[in-house]
C-alpha cells in the first residue's frame, strides 16, 4: 500500500488513460474533458504521446506508449458502463470511493441536483484538491472525506461530512477493490449497507482472480524497471480477487440485489474501437446492485 504521505500513481495513470482515450475519435459514448486539466505538465507530456497512433522511438518511451495506450483500452468500457448507471438512478448523494483523480463532479451534469462526497486516502486527496483547484464543479456540493481503508472509520467520516443515511445514496466504487484485502472490502461494504436507505444504488469495478493476469501484471513491471521509467504500480499491489458469484454473495449479505454484472471484454465490443487487450478487459467487471 502506498505511504500516508504519498499520494496515489495508479490514480495518476487511470487518468492518464483517460485523457488518452478522450483524444480519440472512433470511441463511442466516452469523453472525460477533464481528465487532461487534472494532469501536471510532465503527466500530460506522456499522454500527448500516446495519444499518436504511431510508436515513438526508444525502448523507454516505447513502454509508456503502450502502457497508457493499454490503460486507455481498458479504462473506456469501464467509464461508460459507470457513467451509464449513474445516469440510470441519479440519487441526491454520491459517494465515490477511492474518488482518485475521478472528474465526475466536474463533468457529469446530471450530478447537478447532487451533494458528492469524495473519499479516499488524505495524501491522494491533498494531491486532487491541488489539482482540482481550477475546476468548477457541476454538482450540487463537492464533500472531500480523507479515509485511509485500512485504519479510519468511514462510516463517521462520511456523517461527519455531512452524509445522511435517510437519503437514498449512489456509490462508486471503481479501480480499488482489488488493492484492499478482502477484509477490507468487507469491512467496507457493512459500512455501504449501513449507511444506505431504500433506493440507494452500488456500482463496484472489481477483479476476477486469473493467474495470467497476475503474471501479466509483473511482466509490466518487469518492463517498466529494465526501461528505467517510474513503476505507477510500486507500492500498490494487488490484494484481493472475486468471482462474480463471491462479489454477489457479498453484496446480497448486506441487501443489495444485483441488477447486472458485466466483464469488460463484453461491454468493449460496444465503443467502436478495436479490442486489443482482451485479457485485461476480460477479467475485469462492472457490477450494478439495488437496495429496496
Amino acid at each position: 500500500m502506498k505511504s500516508a504521505t504519498t499520494a496515489s500513481r495508479t490514480a495518476v495513470l487511470v487518468c492518464q488513460g483517460r485523457a488518452v482515450a478522450d483524444t480519440w475519435d472512433d470511441v463511442e459514448r466516452f469523453a472525460d474533458p477533464t481528465a487532461a486539466r487534472l494532469l501536471l505538465d510532465d503527466e500530460q507530456a506522456a499522454v500527448d504521446l500516446a495519444s499518436d497512433d504511431a510508436p515513438p522511438p526508444g525502448w523507454g518511451l516505447r513502454v509508456e506508449w503502450e502502457m497508457l495506450r493499454a490503460t486507455a483500452e481498458v479504462i473506456v468500457p469501464r467509464t461508460v458502463a459507470i457513467d451509464d448507471a449513474l445516469r440510470e438512478q441519479v440519487n441526491a448523494q454520491v459517494v465515490i470511493l477511492g474518488a482518485g483523480l475521478d472528474g465526475r463532479a466536474w463533468r457529469m451534469t446530471e450530478l447537478a441536483g447532487s451533494d458528492v462526497f469524495e473519499v479516499d486516502h488524505p495524501a491522494s486527496q491533498q494531491d486532487k484538491r491541488s489539482r482540482a483547484r481550477d475546476l468548477s464543479p457541476v454538482a450540487r456540493d463537492v464533500r472531500f472525506v480523507p479515509v485511509d481503508f485500512g485504519r479510519d472509520d468511514l462510516g463517521e467520516a462520511l456523517t461527519a461530512q455531512g452524509h445522511r443515511v435517510e437519503v437514498a445514496t449512489t456509490w462508486v466504487w471503481e479501480g480499488v477493490v482489488p488493492y484492499l484485502s478482502r477484509s477490507e472490502v468487507e469491512a467496507t461494504m457493512r459500512v455501504i449497507g449501513d449507511l444506505s436507505a431504500a433506493g440507494s444504488r452500488l456500482i463496484v469495478n472489481y477483479q476476477v482472480p486469473s493467474a495470467k493476469a497476475a503474471l501479466g501484471r509483473l511482466v509490466m513491471r518487469a518492463m517498466t524497471t529494465l526501461s528505467r521509467r517510474p513503476d505507477p504500480l510500486a507500492g500498490e499491489p494487488t490484494r484481493s480477487t472475486w468471482t462474480a458469484l463471491t462479489m454477489r454473495e457479498l453484496l446480497e449479505v448486506h441487501g443489495y440485489a444485483v441488477v447486472r454484472d458485466v466483464d469488460l471484454l463484453t461491454l468493449a465490443t460496444d465503443t467502436g474501437r478495436p479490442v486489443r487487450q482482451r485479457r485485461s478487459l476480460a477479467n475485469g467487471r462492472v457490477v450494478v446492485a439495488e437496495l429496496s
